[in-house]
């Protein structure tokens, strides 16, 4: 961030009546593992830090945010009852002891038209509040209602470094079809499914990106032990390629493009690149997909390594055991969900008697988690066939 600064991070989220969540109030740590069955909010946990992001980003804003997700009535909880508002609550901290505090707090709900309204919005730095709606000029025009301070430059400037790190969030969950397409980056700008990847390695300055990619070489040579070199090249029409070249019976060996590269490889190389880029917190949705559990393993530790040098907050889902059998993990960046008839439960590991008492007798989170994440009835899908 800015003045040097480490990035700031994530220290507690409040949600009511989003989506799977009717409530939830949950600390946050530095590198979060949330773990869940199927259906029961995941990927809607990860998205309320997605729609703080659209709320300040460039085409974005308040409408545009709560449009993109289909509207209020998609975003409320079915679990809502007489208080229907939906609410979006964080609070922020640095590691620096001197450094600011922030508060943000949005409650919306929408009018008579179907038109999403703000009926709270509030920024608190250090314990004195910059922003406190709705204010005069909201009740003397209703209007205004429809659109957060958070992304009025005429209006946020006591914020504005508020809405600089909601803008810096980046969620990435590489789809490898849309990187080997050739019209991939047509109209995409930091696609958070990989349409533009490979020209976002284009753009970057040459000595970062050969740094970068010899990097993600040396590192891909633990899951492609054939795997020797890695390049950027663009074709006749300027469209970007990697090329990677493979061990081979020919002494020169086989070079192949992004087209021939495994959904694996895809995934990883992508894991790998934002990974080295720093900057806000950072959104993974199931990183262990199309990956070796031996490699799957080891992503908790390259997570890290990272977060040592940059201070980057990583929130991720994931259904891997092999990913929790990390030692490193600690019980409290453990997040787990449970859906019950009330909306989805959001309980750190470290609350649950059982799962300290297995740590202490020598198992592993993998061993203690997954288990909680089961459906009950899954020995009942053999029989499907039967039916």
């Amino acid at each position: 961030m800015a003045n040097g600064h480490p990035p700031r991070k994530f220290a507690n989220l409040r949600l009511r009546n989003w989506k799977n969540f009717a409530s939830c109030d949950v600390e946050l740590a530095n590198r979060v593992f949330v773990v869940g069955p199927n259906a029961a909010g995941k990927s809607n946990f990860l998205d309320v830090f997605r729609f703080l992001r659209d709320l300040a980003a460039a085409g974005g804003g308040f409408q545009e945010a709560v449009r993109r997700r289909g509207g209020v009535s998609a975003l409320r909880c079915l679990a809502a009852r007489r208080q229907t508002d939906i609410e979006v609550s964080v609070i922020l901290h640095e590691p620096l002891a001197a450094s600011p505090k922030w508060e943000y707090e949005l409650a919306f709900n929408q009018d008579a038209q179907r038109r999403p309204r703000i009926a709270r919005e509030r920024v608190v730095r250090d314990g004195t509040v910059l922003l406190n709606r709705p204010d005069d000029p909201d009740r003397s025009d209703a209007a205004l209602l429809t659109q957060t301070h958070l992304e009025q430059v005429n209006v946020n400037r006591e914020f504005r470094e508020l809405a600089g790190f909601f803008e810096s969030v980046r969620y990435l969950h590489i789809v490898p079809q849309l990187v080997r397409e050739p019209d991939r980056s047509v109209g995409r700008a930091n696609d958070p499914f990989g349409g533009d990847f490979l020209e976002q390695i284009a753009k970057t300055r040459s000595k970062t990106q050969e740094a970068r990619l010899r990097r993600i070489r040396d590192a891909l040579r633990v899951a492609v032990p054939q795997l020797t070199e890695i390049e950027l090249q663009r074709d006749v029409r300027g469209s970007p390629h990697l090329r990677g070249k493979y061990e081979h019976w020919r002494p020169q060996g086989a070079w192949q493009t992004e087209e021939q590269f495994s959904d694996g490889t895809l995934r990883l190389m992508g894991l790998l690149w934002v990974a080295m880029e720093g900057g806000g917190p950072l959104l993974l949705e199931e990183p262990e997909l199309s990956l070796h559990p031996e490699i799957v393993r080891f992503l908790p530790q390259m997570f890290a390594r990272v977060q040592r040098r940059t201070g980057r907050q990583i929130v991720l889902s994931t259904h891997s055991p092999d990913l929790l059998r990390d030692e490193g993990i600690g019980v409290d960046e453990v997040l787990l969900l449970r859906p019950s008839g009330e909306g989805t439960v959001v309980t750190p590991a470290g609350k649950f008697q059982d799962v300290r008492d297995l740590l202490d007798g020598g198992g592993s989170l993998a061993d203690v988690v997954i288990p909680k994440t089961r459906p009950q009835s899954a020995d009942q899908l053999p029989l499907f066939a039967d039916v």
